[in-house]
């Protein structure tokens, strides 16, 4: 897939006018931001990323666009589980509810900025070294077991070490200012904790591409969708945290079934390796429908098993209540 500078360029400069018309719309007059307004963002987002895919089906070919759909299904669905981790760190920040918005979008701002340094260092390895597919597929059976293993266990935020440098080198104030992120006190600069919360979203989410840079790299090696497909994940994702809200924490299967698909494209990885230094015969190299089809049906199993479940402790602790 050749992809032309100025096609580089465009992309881009769209994806810089959406988070623009975002700034504007959104953020302009900072508020709560409503299930009905989150919805309504999420479904405008979903929708420009599937005309992006379907502009991609068409133009390039319908091998781009089938890598180009799994791979914006993987990274949203990898992100959703990202969610909690954000609302623990909002909760632990005392974060008011009219600057959330604010929050999740220069963090995540910064962290796509970050995830494109790996995305082009990831390209280079792979067109260069075969034996990297090795590297990716460890780290994502690696990410797949620790997450099954790790999955009972209670989650607590813990400042990362990016956090805490920041918090040393800067003054931190006690009280929020609004949406600033600097202030003025007694001649000296002092940083809120607007900053510190972004700095920590942030670091967060590029701690999450450990495993969401390697998961789409399984699917395609093309620089430009593996960037695409991240770009329209994350910028999805903070409506997505609105929209959801506590339904986040009913998903409890939904680890297990990232576990799997994670698990699945390590080992198409491994096996696209093997492939490659002429190991394993040409059937075993899994193709982007399988993996599309894969993805597709363990989200579907995990999200209505995760629902059912929840509907049915819900029932019983209405009962519960009603003998008591």
């Amino acid at each position: 897939m050749s992809v032309p500078l100025w096609l580089w360029i465009a992309t881009v400069g769209g994806l810089l006018a959406l988070i623009a018309l975002d700034l504007v719309i959104v953020d302009r007059k900072p508020h709560e931001v409503t299930t009905g307004e989150a919805a309504r963002w999420v479904i405008f987002y979903i929708a420009v990323a599937v005309a992006f895919g379907i502009g991609v089906w068409v133009f390039a070919g319908h091998d781009p666009g089938v890598q180009f759909f799994t791979g914006y299904i993987t990274e949203y669905s990898l992100s959703v589980d990202n969610l909690f981790i954000f609302m623990i760190i909002m909760t632990s920040f005392k974060v008011p509810a009219i600057h959330q918005h604010r929050v999740l979008l220069i963090g995540i701002l910064l962290a796509l900025a970050m995830r494109s340094v790996f995305i082009a260092v990831g390209a280079a390895l792979i067109a260069q070294f075969v034996w990297v597919f090795f590297l990716f597929g460890a780290v994502l059976i690696w990410t797949a077991i620790s997450m099954v293993r790790n999955k009972d266990e209670e989650e607590e935020y813990e400042e990362n070490a990016l956090t805490r440098w920041v918090r040393k080198l800067f003054p931190v104030t006690e009280e929020w200012h609004g949406h600033k992120s600097f202030v003025k006190k007694d001649g000296k600069r002092w940083i809120t904790p607007m900053f510190l919360v972004i700095v920590a979203i942030g670091s967060a989410d590029l701690l999450f591409a450990v495993d969401s840079i390697p998961a789409i790299f399984g699917i395609t090696q093309e620089a430009f969708l593996v960037f695409t497909a991240n770009a329209f994940a994350l910028m999805g994702l903070r409506q997505l945290y609105f929209l959801l809200g506590g339904l986040v924490t009913k998903l409890v299967y939904l680890s297990y079934g990232l576990a799997v698909i994670l698990a699945f494209i390590g080992a198409k990885l491994f096996l696209h390796a093997l492939h490659e230094y002429h190991v394993v015969p040409d059937w075993l190299d899994i193709n982007n429908w399988v993996s599309l089809g894969v993805i597709v049906v363990v989200l579907t199993v995990t999200t209505v098993a995760s629902l059912a479940k929840a509907k049915k402790l819900e029932a019983a602790e209405q009962e519960s209540s009603i003998s008591s």
